[in-house]
């Protein structure tokens, strides 16, 4: 029996269980670095799979599946943390934390991690090869990637794949992008100090607001000017003055960039740099700039991303597959894990048409399987590919 269709029947002998498994981490989410019971329950099942299990950072569960000797170690990687949202899905499994709940299917990723666990363990004997799976906390908050990594999870990983799921597709429908996906995102806080006077002698201050405003105005074109691709730059708050007839002395504003790969987002930075300096300059204005790298976003590797492609389509059917057209500006600490090494990620239809981050966000239940079937397939082809 070829590996594609022993994969499929163990995915549906296990259903039961890996649904299980998810139905157990929904009701009891946790938020980022507080994942205490999830995790527990992570490397309790993976123990007793026969998997070599680590913790760190508390919440972190590193897991080894050691197939034959020789051969190449991919990984696998899961986020765990769940978002503060009081549930509205009317589920029978519904979150039983008040004010919590997995409103952006981590529980879904985790589980299926979980099940591709349990596929692999039962043909390892058949795996030339290592397979490490990361089960992640804290992706919604400040990011648990890149401090896993900082504790050496990925020594000796020679790719990694993920998923997220989508409410933009069919359940348990795969989609592939190739290069860049999703969005770089920082974070900036500009203040600008002048000199306070009386409205009516502006020539005896120097005007922050005004040269703030005139900053806004000019950062907020830097997007179309830097690049072709999407590029989002949005100024969401700012401060300044606390009278009609005094001309304030200092101005505050704050926002965030999103951009799609390394270059862009350095060009960006490069030139909300300098015009903002520029018009400091011209307008007699002192600047201070706190501009903070948060995500680095994910651009997929062509090779490891047309590997997947193929795993899919042969899993599931050409019908089943697609190509995702446009990158998405939101951000996923997913690409820190691809610094390190090469890989993909993927998306898997939710069946559900509420947007992420919603109260009523639900994954359909056989989701869960599909995404363990798609996770144990990806790692086979690999594997066998290093043969």
């Amino acid at each position: 029996m070829n590996k594609e269709k022993r994969i499929k029947e163990l995915a549906s002998e296990y259903s039961e269980e890996i649904m299980g498994l998810r139905e157990t981490i929904h009701r009891h989410p946790e938020m980022g670095n507080k994942e205490y019971r999830t995790a527990d329950l992570i490397e309790s099942y993976l123990i007793s799979l026969g998997i070599e299990t680590e913790r760190f950072l508390d919440t972190a569960v590193k897991g080894v599946l050691h197939g034959k000797s020789g051969g190449r170690t991919v990984a696998l990687r899961a986020d765990m943390d769940a978002l503060p949202v009081d549930e509205a899905t009317g589920a029978a499994f519904a979150s039983e934390v008040p004010g919590v709940m997995h409103a952006c299917g981590h529980d879904v990723h985790t589980a299926a991690a979980l099940g591709a666990a349990r596929i692999l363990s039962e043909i390892k004997d058949d795996i030339d090869g290592n397979v490490v799976f990361l089960f992640q906390p804290d992706e919604e908050g400040r990011g648990g990637a890149e401090r896993m990594i900082t504790e050496g999870c990925m020594e000796g990983v020679d790719a990694i794949f993920g998923a997220h799921v989508s409410p933009d597709m069919p359940a348990g429908n795969i989609g592939v992008r190739y290069g860049k996906f999703y969005a770089a995102s920082d974070m900036f806080t500009v203040v600008v100090t002048g000199r306070s006077s009386h409205g009516a002698v502006r020539e005896k201050g120097i005007d922050a607001l005004g040269a703030a405003a005139e900053m806004v105005t000019a950062l907020l074109k830097l997007p179309r000017q830097i690049t072709d691709d999407k590029c989002v730059l949005t100024i969401g708050r700012m401060n300044s003055g606390t009278a009609g007839n005094i001309m304030p002395g200092s101005a505050e504003f704050e926002g965030i960039i999103r951009t799609l790969g390394p270059q862009t987002r350095a060009a960006m930075e490069k030139s909300f740099r300098r015009t903002t300096h520029e018009i400091a300059e011209r307008t007699g204005t002192e600047v201070s700039i706190d501009y903070i790298h948060s995500y680095p976003g994910v651009v997929n590797n062509e090779e490891m991303t047309a590997l997947a492609e193929q795993a899919a389509i042969t899993q599931f059917g050409r019908d089943r597959v697609c190509r995702i057209d446009e990158p998405i500006m939101t951000t996923e600490d997913f690409g820190c894990f691809m610094d390190e090494a090469p890989g993909a990620f993927y998306h898997i239809g939710a069946g559900c048409e509420k947007p992420l981050h919603s109260e009523s966000f639900l994954p359909k239940e056989d989701v869960v399987i599909k995404l363990a079937e798609m996770h144990a397939a990806v790692v086979t082809v690999y594997l066998k590919k290093g043969d």
